[in-house]
């Protein structure tokens, strides 16, 4: 949906490292222990976590593009499967702001980067 590049990512299993015994649970081989996205000039590191569990709650991702119809494609995408909680539309602080809830529960923010 953001046109993401992935630049690395690396399992538990692949870690040059052993995990100490009991560091992560058994059936986690496969999981991502670090990962690098590249979105348009920005990088974002991100891991599977330790905890069980897979809500996205108390926070909002805030995403800056371009242009009025960068937000309005981006804002569609990450709706697709999931939920709008505000429509992509002029504010009195950006040409073009909007709010959505992701198919994973992630809560993001889109909006027209202002000088």
């Amino acid at each position: 949906a953001l046109g993401a590049e992935l630049v690395m990512r690396m399992s538990y299993s692949e870690s040059p490292q052993p995990m100490p015994p009991g560091a992560i649970p058994a059936d986690w081989s496969d999981k991502v222990m670090n990962a690098t996205l590249r979105i348009g000039s920005a990088l974002i590191m991100a891991s599977d976590g330790c905890e069980a569990g897979t809500k996205f709650e108390g926070f909002s991702l805030s995403l800056a593009l371009s242009s009025a119809a960068e937000v309005q494609r981006v804002h569609a995408a990450l709706a697709d499967g999931g939920r709008v909680s505000m429509p992509a539309a002029e504010t009195f602080w950006s040409p073009c702001f909007g709010m959505v809830v992701d198919r994973f529960g992630v809560s993001w923010m889109v909006t027209v980067a202002t000088p």
